[in-house]
């Protein structure tokens, strides 16, 4: 290793150390141990361009173990992204740009965030299957005008995680040839030795999966590292999965290969003395000498190099194809909102009962065709959830040019490679699984909403009206998990025209993931649906005047409560009846709206929905009442379960009259 290349790592481990110090809390272990690969890699083999950090055809970088973030904003700061020295100082406090965990869309340069471990690696797989899907539809022969890697860096906790084996199965399947991970093995978790509780052969395991394996003795060699990189690249049948062993700390002598160097700063005598090992002449925290800092300018004004060869080469394939250049504008644009809720071949008829999922499938077969860059697909459950696109091929090793997904029995990882497709650029994307099965989409949902990411949810099979198959397969309190998400929109239309509206809300969402929750029975079209689910909830059934009560419902339960109201305005009650598919969408509506739709003066209200009420009561209030989900469900013909759980139009009609 010459003398430059080994201040510009030493220089990496130097800024991790003195701003963790400085932070009083933060993880030394990995970036001490990973500098050499890190810098080998941005340095030496993945293009990417500071000047231009959202280029489209730049090299992908996950630090899939998100808590050695100083490794990440180390770089961005040397390689000059725009993170500042004074950024690095606050790494951790209130505001900075360089929070504990990378944040997307916080801090340029981070491509995913990463808290959990393992999720960066079902992000990467996402970000291979985006790139390969389209490369097939836009590169031409001379003009591979999609062509880059996805690089991954994680340790051994995210090898431990089930969602990167998960995940991992399934990039094998594909032939992702353009993802490579790194694998820092350094052996310690913050337990102590991974002996304790992990002694598998990780690339045995890798091999299964289909993955290439390859190993790198000493961490430190970057000679070594960048010609496994090579060998990497040069395989682009396999995805390839290179372990680099390393020591976690080091260079620090007190905490070099120890579990005290992952998660606490090295202390102030130790990094002196860290400063002594690895011969860093400097002592003042956070000093780069300036040929360092010059060493990183040259190489991004080599990587801009390679942008700009991109660049001269994709205006060319404008020339010749200039039908490419146009559907390359579609791909890379967000749809036109208003069009698209204008276009009334979107809103579907409602002429028969019919199951939301059936309608979210038409729906999903109509947009398709409006949509070309619409991808996405279900956890091996295409045909109960109606995701399937008609005549638009199934994407695979073989045909990377489908559209249809087939992601397995794997609900966590199809989230979060739904996220690294979505992050990637160029497509939208969609999951989909039974919606009781949402307790494994959970943790990568949650990183959507945190994201900004405009996931769409396929979510069906929304309540007992599963029926035979029991309590486990019906949802309860689901659907308040996800209402309770922030940043996170939950439809459950009640027919045709709210489950047009609740996908018309998805695609064309630019930050705000969303959740469509779908019956799996026939549900009667309600004359009174109209374009205002937009809204979240509005009046379906109206009566003159003020009301003696209002009936809010969702989904399945609309149909209940229009027919009850019928049954109590025969009695001489007036009943306002509410159909509220998204709540989340409600509570953004004006303060005049909502109280044109639920106006304070009326305090005999009741909640009509087949899950628990928890999260209701700000509707509902102290005078109203509740008729929902007090336990789980049970096993018979759905029709029985709606009866024996009171999902009848006598119960609540009986529920309205104890609130007079």
């Amino acid at each position: 290793m010459n003398t430059i290349d080994n201040l510009a790592i030493n220089s990496i481990r130097i800024l991790s150390a003195d701003a963790i110090q400085k932070a009083n809390s933060g993880h030394p272990g990995l970036p001490l141990g990973s500098a050499p690969m890190a810098y080998e890699l941005w340095a030496h083999h993945m293009n990417h361009n500071p000047a231009n950090p959202e280029w489209a055809n730049r090299d992908r970088f996950i630090l899939s173990g998100g808590h050695g973030s100083m490794l990440l904003y180390s770089l961005l700061h040397l390689f000059g992204y725009g993170l500042t020295k004074e950024d690095l100082m606050n790494f951790r406090q209130v505001g900075s740009l360089t929070p504990g965990h990378p944040e997307y869309g916080h801090t340029v340069g981070v491509e995913a965030t990463t808290g959990p471990l393992g999720a960066g690696m079902g992000m990467a797989v996402g970000m291979a299957m985006a790139e390969k899907h389209l490369a097939s539809v836009f590169n031409k022969e001379s003009y591979p005008v999609v062509d880059h890697f996805t690089y991954v860096l994680g340790g051994d906790g995210c090898m431990m995680e089930g969602i990167s084996s998960e995940a991992f199965s399934l990039a094998g399947t594909l032939g992702l040839g353009k993802l490579i991970v790194l694998y820092d093995s350094n052996r310690i978790s913050i337990e102590g030795s991974t002996d304790i509780a992990f002694r598998e052969n990780v690339e045995e395991r890798m091999k299964a999966f289909g993955f290439q394996t390859i190993t790198v003795e000493d961490g430190t060699d970057i000679d070594a590292i960048g010609a496994a990189i090579e060998v990497a690249k040069a395989d682009t049948e396999h995805p390839s999965f290179i372990t680099i062993k390393t020591e976690i700390g080091f260079g620090c002598p007190a905490k070099q290969g120890k579990a005290s160097a992952h998660g606490e700063p090295l202390g102030v005598d130790n990094i002196k003395a860290m400063r002594e090992t690895l011969g860093w002449q400097y002592e003042e925290p956070f000093f780069v000498p300036e040929e360092v800092y010059e060493h990183y300018s040259r190489l991004a004004e080599e990587k801009a190099d390679v942008e700009a060869a991109w660049n001269a080469m994709f205006a060319a394939y404008c020339d010749e194809y200039p039908e490419m250049e146009k559907l390359w504008e579609q791909y890379h644009t967000a749809p036109d909102a208003k069009s698209l809720i204008e276009n009334e071949a979107l809103w579907l008829t409602k002429d028969k009962a019919e199951a939301t999922r059936s309608l979210s499938g038409k729906m999903i077969n109509i947009l398709k065709d409006i949509m070309p860059n619409m991808i996405g697909g279900s956890a091996d459950l295409a045909p109960s959830n109606k995701t399937a696109m008609k005549d638009a091929g199934d994407f695979s090793a073989e045909n990377p040019a489908g559209r249809n997904l087939h992601f397995g029995v794997r609900e966590l990882a199809m989230t979060a490679i739904g996220n690294g497709i979505m992050l990637h650029g160029g497509l939208r994307a969609y999951v989909a699984t039974f919606f009781v099965f949402s307790d494994y989409v959970k943790p990568m949902a949650r990183l959507s909403a945190l994201m900004g990411v405009p996931l769409t949810f396929v979510l069906t099979h929304d309540s007992i009206g599963v029926g035979e198959d029991g309590p486990t397969h019906e949802p309860i309190e689901q659907l308040a998990m996800f209402r309770a998400m922030p940043n996170f929109h939950v439809f459950r239309p009640c027919d045709a025209t709210e489950t047009s509206a609740a996908w018309l809300s998805a695609v064309t969402s630019e930050k705000t993931p969303t959740a469509l929750v779908l019956s799996r029975q026939n549900l009667n079209p309600i004359p009174g649906s109209s374009k205002d689910a937009l809204k979240g909830g509005y009046v379906i059934d109206d009566c003159e005047g003020t009301p003696d009560a209002i009936l809010i419902a969702s989904g399945s339960e609309v149909d209940l409560a229009v027919k009850a109201k019928a049954e109590l305005a025969g009695e001489g009650k007036k009943i306002r009846v509410v159909s509220m598919p998204c709540m989340d969408i409600f509570e953004e509506q004006s303060a005049e709206y909502k109280e044109s739709v639920l106006p304070k003066k009326v305090r005999r209200r009741i909640v009509v929905e087949a899950l628990s009420d928890f999260g209701w009561g700000k509707y509902v209030g102290l005078d109203g009442a509740y008729v929902t989900m007090k336990s789980f469900g049970a096993s018979g013909p759905a029709a029985k379960l709606f009866e024996k759980f009171g999902f009848t139009v006598e119960n609540v009609v009986n529920t309205v009259k104890t609130l007079f």
